[in-house]
């Protein structure tokens, strides 16, 4: 157990970031996992950008990596124009 109040804070203060991230970091690859079961192309574009959006905001609050964004955006831009 921690000996000092500071150290006390700051396991605090980690479990409610740790928490935090989680809640949306969880949201983030569902709603991915979602864009995935599309089947139309219309459908495909109209959500993109949503999920885009998504995806930057977790990695404009290191909740994710930077180029782990880029991959997976690169990865549904890639699964979107698969789709006929």
């Amino acid at each position: 157990m921690a000996n000092h109040k500071s150290a006390l804070k700051r396991i605090r203060q980690t479990e409610a970031r740790r928490v935090h991230n989680r809640y949306y970091a969880r949201t983030m690859r569902s709603s991915v996992s979602k864009f995935r079961t599309l089947t139309a192309k219309k459908d495909a574009e109209e959500q993109m950008p949503k999920v885009f959006a998504i995806i930057d905001k977790m990695a404009k609050k290191n909740i994710i990596h930077k180029n782990k964004a880029g991959n997976i955006k690169s990865s549904i831009a890639k699964f979107a124009n698969s789709l006929s």
